[in-house]
């Protein structure tokens, strides 16, 4: 089992791939649930929270398609080299704002634009260039999988580091340590051999590469399907995220540590689901595996809303990170394997722009509905809108002719 779960680790440069991204993804999840709590202590408003995720992420919707484009005609490498030393940047400016102690809201925000644009430019150049990295190319369904794993297993020592860290030396020392943390991506890069880059010779406009883009979505079912769902889940369903720091605060009546743990539960739940995909063997039926996890995904939401005993909701957050695992996981690697290589930046800008364009809109949703029914009801309302997403998509998830994880 062991051999078959970590078989992707057999490529070199995906080996450093992997090193380099875990703990940069460790840094920026510090970074992420430091900026949510420091916005809710200043503001004690859900709304706030919600314009907070909106400022970090909706760039990434504004430009994605752009930079979708872009990964397909130039050198991935070294865009990535660019975005990755760009969020460096971003970070140290943060932290230096936060430590000398005369920031602002509205400061904190728009650096947090400034990484939704970086962002937008980086996953669907990053992203794809798994594909260069894997020797053995049966070995790439493990590999994607495995990043998963990666952003999961970040996702749960990342909040638990943060909560630490704001307790005994505060949020600027967060953002610091995710500043550093993009060194070990860059160098990472450095350490690579990757083959040589061909440029495309591509001359078209922007926006007939975009319509293009477009054109192959809507002759291709299985991927758009699936980006669709995944749109209206990161728009009614994730966004649920937003309210973790109100839970913590008053739900569980604690401190920064319980937002810290409670994200941690999250993400344990997250691992083990991400563990779960890595482990599948070729043939699996990733759209059932869709099916269900989102089934546990609304269940668990349900769940965690109604128990404010802190040890047994943790049971339900472990559920919670399972199911939220596969959404952007499975639909990853369903699109990665189906689309043509030279469409795959374009596809994976759109799976980025379905993420982070309605993400940001949903967490201003949330934001907005929490302040009138409050934080329980609303989170009570996402999991009823994912068992309703799940039945709707129901009849293609569950279809036959279903997307698995074949050799390439």
């Amino acid at each position: 089992m062991k051999i078959n779960t970590f078989r992707a680790f057999r490529s070199r440069n995906y080996r450093l791939y992997f090193c380099g991204q875990s703990v940069s993804q460790i840094g920026t999840w510090m970074q992420r649930a430091a900026v949510s709590w420091i916005i809710y202590t200043m503001t004690h408003s859900t709304f706030m929270l919600g314009i907070s995720v909106f400022a970090s992420q909706f760039p990434s919707f504004l430009f994605s398609l752009y930079g979708g484009i872009i990964s397909d005609r130039f050198n991935r490498y070294k865009i990535v080299m660019i975005t990755q030393s760009t969020a460096m940047v971003q970070g140290i400016l943060l932290a230096l704002l936060v430590i000398w102690g005369h920031y602002t809201v509205w400061e904190i925000l728009a650096l947090s634009v400034v990484l939704g644009i970086s962002n937008a430019f980086d996953v669907p150049a990053r992203l794809p260039m798994v594909h260069e990295m894997i020797t053995d190319k049966e070995d790439l369904p493990n590999a994607i999988a495995l990043n998963s794993s990666m952003n999961n297993l970040a996702r749960l020592a990342g909040p638990a580091l943060s909560g630490l860290v704001l307790v005994k030396f505060g949020a600027g020392i967060c953002f610091l340590l995710n500043a550093f943390s993009f060194l070990c991506v860059i160098v990472s890069l450095l350490l690579m051999k990757l083959p040589a880059f061909v440029p495309t010779g591509i001359t078209r406009s922007l926006k007939t590469e975009y319509i293009e883009g477009y054109a192959y979505l809507k002759r291709t079912p299985s991927i758009g399907m699936v980006i669709l769902m995944l749109a209206l889940t990161s728009f009614l369903v994730l966004p649920y995220n937003t309210l973790l720091p109100v839970f913590a605060k008053v739900i569980f009546k604690g401190n920064a540590a319980t937002f810290g743990y409670i994200s941690s539960f999250i993400g344990l739940g997250a691992v083990s689901g991400a563990y779960f995909l890595a482990s599948l063997k070729p043939g699996a039926n990733l759209k059932k595996v869709l099916f269900f996890n989102t089934l546990i995904l609304g269940t668990g939401l349900i769940l965690f809303s109604r128990f404010s005993y802190f040890p047994i909701a943790m049971v339900f957050a472990v559920c919670c990170g399972f199911g939220t695992m596969s959404q952007t996981a499975v639909s990853n690697t369903i699109i990665q394997i189906e689309s043509d290589k030279h469409m795959r930046g374009r596809v994976i800008s759109y799976l980025t722009t379905a993420v982070y364009g309605m993400l940001p809109l949903g967490s201003l949703l949330i934001g907005f509905v929490s302040k009138h029914i409050g934080a329980p009801a609303s989170l009570l309302c996402t999991g009823i809108l994912a068992l309703i997403i799940t039945v709707l998509f129901s009849k293609f998830l569950l279809n036959k002719n279903a997307d698995t994880l074949k050799p390439i």
